[in-house]
């Protein structure tokens, strides 16, 4: 099994949805080949931490001062732009 192969089926692996023939397939490559193995543990304990995370509510002002921070960053460079254009050398009468 080709690396390209094991990343294809790393999905329905991790989701246990897959036969037994192809899964002793994988296992086998997850003995051999140490890329593929890092990539399947990490995508399994990142699975593990979410899975088991809880939401967390924000206090409102906090959310509000986020909300407006992000608002604003996302203005900010086409708004500053227009409003900070260095002045038109044949109008600029200094």
């Amino acid at each position: 099994m080709k690396c390209s192969e094991f990343l294809k089926e790393l999905t329905d692996y991790l989701d246990d949805r897959i036969d037994a023939p192809t899964k002793a397939e994988l296992e086998e490559h997850l003995q051999w080949c140490h890329n593929c193995y890092v990539v399947c543990n990490t995508t399994k304990m990142t699975i593990e931490i979410y899975r088991d995370s809880h939401l967390y509510e924000l206090p409102d002002d906090l959310r509000t001062r986020l909300r407006s921070a992000i608002v604003s960053k996302c203005k900010g460079p086409k708004d500053s732009a227009s409003s900070e254009q260095p002045p038109d050398s044949a109008t600029d009468k200094r």
